[in-house]
């Protein structure tokens, strides 16, 4: 039942969803891009039709596009972008956080962009950061898209091999214990991201 839910599912489908999640997320709203780019590695390691590469691309171009808007975003509104994410995501955007995130920015420029991506706050802060401490966008885009590429790229097939091998590993326990598997890290992701938000 859940081999056939599975493959019914299109690979077009998933490849929008990576790349609207992360794209969405990059311009300064607070998703669950991770977790989704990890289940949908996992889910190409288990479905014929999904390919991990084409799961890095979408969630590459997500990145690019949507750090990229929200430069723009960053440019055009400045400061008040932050007071406004402050007042509809306190968890995320308090005065603190934004803070400390200023202080790399100020202190590492592009390679925080870079690095930036592998971080829960940076990477929804990348963009409107960097234009509003006066980022030169051809050297904000070099740096986000080797980051975006790197992190997309480097989960992808992380994950996409761990699948593989569980799948292996797990055949006799059928597809079941290939879904508390997948279970399992998406809850080891959330919790992750849980905790890089309340330090």
């Amino acid at each position: 039942m859940l081999t056939e839910w599975l493959h019914a599912v299109p690979p077009l489908l998933v490849y929008v969803v990576v790349g609207l999640v992360v794209g969405v997320e990059s311009m300064g709203i607070p998703l669950p891009g991770e977790v989704v780019l990890v289940a949908a590695a996992l889910m190409a390691s288990h479905h014929d039709g999904v390919s991990p590469l084409w799961v890095g691309v979408a969630a590459s171009a997500g990145a690019i596009i949507g750090d990229s808007i929200g430069y723009a975003l960053g440019k055009r509104f400045g400061a008040r972008i932050f007071g406004w994410a402050g007042e509809k995501f306190p968890s995320h955007f308090s005065a603190d956080k934004v803070g400390r995130a200023q202080a790399l920015f100020q202190r590492y420029g592009a390679w925080a962009v870079f690095f930036g991506r592998f971080v829960a706050l940076l990477r929804i802060l990348s963009g409107p950061l960097a234009a509003t401490m006066g980022m030169h966008y051809g050297k904000f885009l070099l740096a986000n898209a080797a980051g975006g590429v790197a992190w997309a790229g480097g989960t992808t097939a992380a994950v996409y091999f761990v699948g593989e091998a569980a799948e292996h590993y797990l055949a006799e326990f059928s597809w079941v214990a290939l879904l508390v598997v997948l279970l399992a890290v998406i809850g080891f992701s959330v919790r992750a991201r849980l905790r890089r938000s309340r330090r």
